[in-house]
């Protein structure tokens, strides 16, 4: 019992670490995912899990309450996308009159092939780079 209490109790102080630089939260509630957030509150895939480092790569480990940042002050992506079946990171770039180069910087976790997208990831799509 101890132990939980204490996991419990570290896992608000890391979440609270987190929020303090936050741009804006998110309050997790049962059956959320992280695109599904991400899509929702216009946060790419990438900004989610680069200002919320606890969160696993399956995002299996978010849990109803918890307060997720949704973008760091000065570097927050609110204009994003979804990406559909089928969709190019070259048609998606010029849709948005954006250049591929600012499409790829704002969105680190996307290869230079634009190999490793899939449905439902959720892109950055700011006319100029919120990264820096």
């Amino acid at each position: 019992m101890f132990t939980k209490v204490v996991f419990a109790a570290l896992a608000l102080i890391v979440v609270q670490a987190q929020v303090d630089d936050c741009a804006r939260t998110y309050t997790v509630v049962a059956g959320d995912f992280c695109d599904a957030i991400s899509a929702a509150n216009n946060a790419s895939t990438y900004q989610l899990a680069h200002v919320n480092p606890q969160i696993n790569a399956g995002c299996t480990n978010i849990f109803a309450g918890e307060t997720l940042c949704l973008g760091e002050v000065g570097q927050d992506c609110n204009k994003t996308y979804v990406i559909a079946s089928g969709d190019a990171c070259g048609a998606i770039a010029s849709t948005f009159g954006i250049g591929l180069d600012v499409l790829l910087a704002n969105n680190p976790n996307v290869n230079s092939a634009c190999s490793n997208i899939y449905p439902g990831e959720v892109l950055c799509v700011a006319d100029a780079e919120v990264y820096v």
